[in-house]
């Protein structure tokens, strides 16, 4: 028994001598366990760095986008405007009587309730003013039948008078209009109505009128 004893204690000291001898000191396992450490600390933040990078690179490119887009729409609408004003300064212009230019229309909140911009034209008796009033009808399909709403029907005002005009070469005038729930808008038809000479009228369907507005407020 005290010669087993003996042999166990010689193999565990000789153990611990080798564990001594080759493996890793406490002091070696902690300096590994910082550079470890601060190697992870140092990929993550390189990591967040190079992703955050990334963010603001497609967050630039996507702002430039819109900023492209902004401008384009800009040119565009500068564009339109230059081709209208030429309509009344431009030598080679091509002269117009009393006309609408433009309508369009605008549901609002109630779905029954539109507003409108109507703009005036002329360019025909240059420095004259043209005053008169406007009034819009509009014809609809109710349940089939195709019926027009009169100025009156649509101001919601028997008798109710027009929108006044008054300009030289072009203006805008606008109002609000009601149409009856359950009908479906076809043609507006704009009436200018001067205070002298004959009255102009001008159709426009409900698809050009409205086109480009939103469907609902």
């Amino acid at each position: 028994m005290a010669f087993v004893l003996l042999v166990l204690a010689a193999l565990a000291f000789g153990g611990w001598g080798l564990w001594r001898a080759y493996g890793p000191t406490p002091a070696n396992a902690g300096e590994r366990l910082r550079e470890a450490t601060a190697r992870i600390d140092a990929l993550e933040q390189e990591a967040a760095t190079l992703k955050r990078s990334d963010q603001i690179s497609r967050q630039a490119n996507a702002d430039l986008q819109g900023t492209l887009a902004e401008r384009d729409e800009e040119i565009a609408g500068l564009r339109a405007d230059v081709a209208f004003y030429e309509r009344f300064v431009g030598a080679t212009g091509q002269r117009h009587g009393l006309t609408v230019h433009e309508l369009k229309l605008e549901p609002q909140r109630d779905p029954q309730l539109w507003h409108f911009v109507a703009t005036l034209t002329q360019n025909l008796n240059r420095g004259a003013v043209n005053s008169g009033h406007l009034l819009l009808s509009v014809e609809v399909s109710d349940a089939g039948r195709m019926q027009k709403l009169a100025w009156g029907a649509l101001r919601q005002q028997q008798n109710a008078p027009g929108i006044e005009y008054s300009f030289k070469y072009f203006q805008q005038v606008e109002g609000d209009l009601v149409l009856p729930a359950g009908v479906k808008p076809v043609r507006v038809i704009a009436r200018l109505v001067p205070s002298s000479g004959a009255a102009v009228e001008q159709s426009f369907t409900w698809g050009d009128a409205t086109a480009g507005a939103p469907a609902s407020r």
